[in-house]
């Protein structure tokens, strides 16, 4: 009954948007929904037992225990009060986390509880050590996190619920099972452009805001018959140059952005703090002038340090753009939910020179364009003013699967794809893709007719 009611929920809402829209002008009784505007920044820390709990009973990597010790929580909530006094932030907690009965892990879960009271920060669970999907079956993972939800509630008290799940990878099923089970419409179910690197693999989505298909948590929903109404957000604001390349070819590392250890722990701090004010310098700036608003999110392990990392860098982007506000994971998606009933307004854009840092050559700019229908990407030498070339093009109007069973590759790579794993991923003039996928791009985009 509650996904019939959820489906009947959408319809209505679309067509109540479909009509204020036809009725908004000359009349103004009615308005279409607004557009999205701000800068907003969500932090996550997840607080954990082992390295990565890819399931209930099975882990991979090292024991953190002594790492996530409260001392360590506390330290990690000082630092981001510091950084934004006003600020709420997001702690996901894991399933080891949730039942460890030594006294540390208990009183971690009451500092989480108060952090929660006092200062209004999110508590909750993260599945898989961000892999469920790639070591859990569909139906462990939705008992799962059920079970552990019940945990928190009783953890948190007063019969509470999180506004989102922080899930690293998410399949689309239970991201549609979160909102049937748990009435949750926000979930932190991709890593944007990660592909071989750690225990998964998930490129071909976009990095901002977005409804999910029922046929895959990568592609956006296509209209009512396949929208799930579960807003999916990524999980590490990256650089897209580097971004782009497949796990550390060449050297370089893919996820170079905003997160400690391939910033600060790899470039030391100058110049890892340096790319982290670049990289959000790309959705603050340009991102938000082309987009209307800006959305950085990083998650960072309690058992990483850097907390005084995380203050400054929180401190130094209130000082640049006064107007930042920083929420947790699931207020952000609420909010980008009340104007955005559906995927139609999806048309994300982006534009960066490189920074200098190691994969970001400062020689190179990359354009992307993320909409309900594809996303692309190009890529050119602005120095030598070289031709533009495509090295991305993801059609989200075909047909899409995901695995059926755990597995490490959970991508979406169909026309062209960045990360140039397979032979027909090579860069190309866009007047070198099908006449088909030319119309298509040139139907939303008619000034990239000068780019062929």
């Amino acid at each position: 009954m509650r996904n019939r009611l959820s489906r009947r929920q959408f319809l209505r809402t679309a067509a109540q948007a479909s009509a204020a829209a036809s009725l908004a002008g000359p009349l103004g009784a009615l308005a279409a929904p607004t557009p999205f505007t701000g800068r907003y920044i969500t932090h996550i820390s997840v607080v954990r037992v082992n390295q990565i709990e890819v399931t209930r009973t099975r882990s991979i990597g090292q024991d953190e225990a002594s790492l996530n010790f409260p001392v360590h929580i506390r330290a990690r909530s000082d630092g981001f009060r510091r950084g934004a006094p006003n600020g709420k932030m997001t702690w996901a907690i894991s399933w080891l986390a949730l039942i460890d009965q030594r006294k540390e892990y208990q009183e971690a879960r009451k500092l989480l509880a108060s952090y929660h009271d006092r200062y209004g920060d999110e508590v909750t669970f993260i599945p898989g050590g961000y892999f469920a999907p790639m070591y859990n079956t569909r139906e462990e993972i939705r008992s799962t996190i059920n079970d552990a939800l019940g945990k928190i509630a009783v953890m948190v008290g007063s019969k509470y619920r999180p506004q989102s799940l922080v899930a690293g990878y998410m399949d689309a099923e239970n991201m549609r099972q979160l909102v049937a089970d748990q009435g949750i419409h926000v979930c932190q179910g991709q890593i944007w452009s990660q592909h071989s690197i750690d225990n998964g693999d998930g490129d071909g989505g976009i990095c901002y805001p977005y409804y999910p298909s029922r046929e895959h948590y990568l592609k956006p929903a296509q209209g009512p018959a396949d929208h799930i109404d579960c807003v999916c957000l990524d999980g590490w604001t990256c650089d897209f140059l580097t971004a782009r390349r497949d796990g550390f070819t060449g050297g370089f590392n893919s996820r170079l952005g905003v997160g400690p250890i391939e910033t600060i722990h790899n470039l030391g701090v100058q110049r890892g703090r340096k790319e982290m004010m670049d990289t959000t310098a790309e959705h603050f700036d340009t991102g938000h002038n082309l987009n209307g608003f800006g959305f950085v999110t990083g998650i960072w392990e309690t058992s990483l340090g850097y907390h005084d990392d995380l203050a400054w860098w929180l401190q130094a982007v209130r000082e640049r753009w006064p107007d930042t506000q920083v929420v947790t994971e699931g207020d952000f998606g609420l909010k980008w939910r009340e104007h955005n009933p559906t995927n139609a307004g999806l048309n994300y854009r982006f534009d960066e020179r490189g920074t200098g840092a190691p994969g970001s050559e400062p020689n190179l700019e990359i354009k992307w364009y993320m909409n309900r229908e594809f996303r692309l990407a190009l890529l050119h030498d602005w120095q030598k003013n070289t031709p533009w070339m495509a090295i991305d093009f993801t059609r989200y109007d075909l047909t899409a699967h995901e695995p059926t069973s755990p597995q490490r590759e959970w991508s979406l790579m169909n026309v062209l794809n960045m990360k140039g794993t397979r032979p027909q991923d090579k860069p190309k003039r866009l007047s070198q893709l099908s006449s088909d996928d030319q119309h298509r791009i040139f139907a939303k985009y008619p000034e990239l007719k000068s780019l062929a």
